[in-house]
């Protein structure tokens, strides 16, 4: 099994992760984006269960997601990634950083966000902190990516090796 382990700075991380709960409480009543039933099979049962089912899978994703801040983190810093969690945790990082944009990034612009130039002096701490969070998640989905591709086949599964 593939593994990435990441020591981060638990002073940086720390408030960061006051701010990223409280998106993750929101989202565990409500999905990150609203999604309706294709109008073919716009049935009330459907609708709703497949909404339910949506809500249940992105709360079991950011369940995975805050795992990796348990007890073992505040002691050592560290964050493992590793084949089994790194799809629930890019699918919950996404979720969060469209709740931060929605919320308390709303008035900066898409291309701005993902660029990363941001008027930073002229923003007040409040909205800095919701930013910060953001590009913390950006930077541990790039992490995964660089090192857990999911759509890449793992080289240590000989499921996924082809002869």
């Amino acid at each position: 099994m593939r593994q990435v382990e990441v020591r981060l700075n638990l002073d940086a991380v720390a408030p960061l992760l006051d701010i990223i709960k409280a998106a993750v409480d929101h989202l565990r009543a409500a999905l990150a984006v609203d999604q309706q039933v294709p109008a073919p099979e716009a049935d009330a049962e459907l609708a709703a269960h497949w909404q339910d089912e949506l809500l249940r899978t992105q709360s079991d994703d950011l369940g995975v997601l805050l795992a990796l801040f348990d007890r073992e983190f505040f002691r050592t810093g560290l964050v493992v990634f590793n084949d089994e969690n790194s799809e629930p945790i890019l699918r919950a990082c996404t979720a969060v950083r469209l709740r931060l944009r929605a919320t308390g990034l709303h008035a900066l612009a898409d291309d701005c966000l993902e660029t990363g130039e941001v008027p930073l002096g002229r923003m007040p701490e409040a909205q800095r902190r919701v930013f910060a969070s953001y590009v913390f998640l950006a930077t541990l989905q790039e992490l995964i990516l660089q090192h857990l591709d999911p759509s890449e086949p793992n080289p240590d599964d000989p499921a996924g090796t082809e002869e």
